[in-house]
């Protein structure tokens, strides 16, 4: 198995990369590529639902298994426009982690945080997970979260994830596919957002580098 690659521009990257991310098993010599958003080593406790509050009446309410834990760093960043784009990308991330737990590539709140290229990359992802039987569980925490705004309504952020405490769950045995932790189980993220009429920031594209040196403790 190799790697995965070290950027996600497009759609079909991503469908690679996610292919390549959850095809790893638990017990081959790449089994630090393959951690994933989500994450504690033990089996949930407890699968009622712990859902985020809309932000307006039409915004999509997310609900995720008490076993699947995020967090992000800063919540916000002092600027109006920032804080809702900061609010939406963190509602993208959640509305991901409900599609893979509901395996649902077309859950209608990740169709509302997604266009183009950044939807159908998005759908991929979760389909991924869905034809290899497996989900999520655990903790990820996303930090050192930057917005730049390039206009109106285009902007682009920044951000880490670690992911050292997030696996991958076979659905049937829910066999938890622990791994190591290594300067892998860290991840560099670059997003475009756009707004759109709604005033919803979307995801239009994403790039990612596993290991990036700016995201290790």
């Amino acid at each position: 198995m190799t790697r995965r690659p070290r950027l996600l521009t497009t759609a079909a990257a991503g469908v690679t990369a996610v292919l390549l991310l959850a095809g790893c098993g638990g017990n081959d010599d790449t089994k630090q590529n393959h951690k994933i958003t989500g994450a504690d080593t033990a089996p949930p406790k407890s699968s009622s639902p712990t859902p985020t509050e809309p932000t307006s009446p039409d915004r999509p309410k997310i609900e995720l298994p008490s076993d699947v834990r995020l967090t992000f760093t800063p919540e916000k960043a002092g600027d109006a426009v920032k804080d809702a784009i900061l609010s939406d990308n963190a509602e993208l991330i959640r509305a991901l982690d409900a599609a893979i737990v509901a395996q649902n590539p077309r859950l209608p709140a990740l169709e509302y945080y997604t266009e183009g290229e950044g939807a159908v990359a998005a759908q991929e992802w979760v389909k991924s997970f869905k034809d290899a039987g497996w989900t999520i569980t655990g903790t990820v925490r996303y930090f050192d979260r930057q917005v730049d705004i390039e206009s109106e309504d285009k902007a682009s952020l920044s951000y880490c994830g670690d992911e050292s405490k997030g696996y991958s769950k076979v659905i049937k045995t829910n066999e938890i596919k622990q791994t190591e932790v290594t300067k892998d189980s860290y991840v560099a993220y670059g997003v475009q957002v756009q707004k759109n009429q709604k005033g919803v920031w979307e995801l239009v594209k994403i790039a990612s580098t596993r290991g990036a040196g700016r995201c290790q403790p």
